[in-house]
């Protein structure tokens, strides 16, 4: 299977009295294929992957495989700082059903460029659905250069990236690099609209978490010429930074559990938000009519 064009969920992972919440689990992934997203990214950072067990982990591709019966792409973020786990999730998801890996930077013990060459190959050499590579140095501590990126990219399985670098002149130089056949992603909503303008093909999204269709519409309204939607994505940049006011996905999550969909739990070391950020997402969310005034 090809990888999608279009809208990519980050998804979260609800929670209620701090165990995974299947039963609202279920209610995103059902709106989100209603609302048109292309792929669902089942415990990348958004997910709050880095408190959730290997066992969570396995048990989640599989309930979102199960429920999206092949309607939308169901993409795990099997990447951690640990090639063997990493292998070892790989290897469940595409067992799963998981159309597909997001494998992110191995963060913390920062590893060369020869090394994170050496861990995406070896991942790679135990799979045979596609692979995303992750590049997000301001959590990982370390950047994945277009030179590495074009190496990897000669790798079967390793068919994209999602750049979240914020570096809009290396992520051009990606995508100089690599050619067509290999797809870049956004990886930061609001640098969305000039990763697409550069030869991007979509984007993997935080903020599609709470406006899944105007995204999607956004992305492949874009990419079909249609110039509309530049106006409409320079007019959700303050949706796209609120989701940020505090680190995600606790904006995301305080969102969904104000429209209804969700508890409001994280994990910790992540902790509610401020109330003075609570009343600026309240407002905003109001000013984008996702929620009414009795909120």
């Amino acid at each position: 299977m090809s990888l999608f064009t279009g809208s990519g969920v980050a998804i979260v992972t609800p929670f209620k009295e701090n165990e995974v919440d299947y039963n609202a689990f279920q209610r995103l992934i059902e709106w989100h294929i209603q609302e048109k997203t292309d792929a669902i990214i089942v415990f990348g950072t958004t997910g709050e992957s880095a408190t959730l067990s290997v066992e969570e982990k396995k048990k989640i591709v599989e309930f979102a495989v199960k429920i999206a019966q092949k309607r939308t792409q169901i993409i795990a973020g099997t990447g951690t700082n640990d090639t063997k786990i990493s292998i070892e999730l790989s290897m469940h998801a595409e067992k799963a059903g998981a159309d597909g890996l997001l494998l992110i930077t191995p963060y913390y013990n920062k590893p060369t460029q020869r090394g994170l060459y050496a861990h995406f190959k070896a991942i790679s050499e135990h799979v045979n659905i596609p692979i995303i590579l992750y590049n997000v140095p301001s959590r990982t501590g370390v950047n994945l250069l277009p030179e590495t990126v074009l190496e990897l990219s000669k790798i079967r399985q390793i068919k994209a990236i999602k750049e979240a670098s914020a570096d809009i002149s290396q992520i051009a130089k990606v995508i100089e690099l690599v050619g067509n056949d290999f797809i870049v992603y956004s990886g930061n909503d609001d640098q969305t609209l000039p990763i697409l303008a550069l030869g991007g093909k979509g984007v993997i999204s935080v903020t599609a978490n709470i406006t899944p269709r105007l995204i999607h519409d956004q992305v492949i309204g874009y990419l079909n010429g249609e110039q509309k939607w530049v106006q409409s994505a320079l007019q959700t940049r303050e949706l796209h930074q609120v989701m940020f006011i505090e680190s995600n996905p606790v904006p995301a999550k305080v969102s969904l559990y104000l429209m209804g969909f969700i508890e409001k739990d994280v994990r910790l070391p992540l902790v509610d938000l401020e109330e003075k950020n609570l009343v600026i997402l309240k407002n905003i969310l109001k000013k984008y009519k996702l929620i009414g005034d009795q909120k």
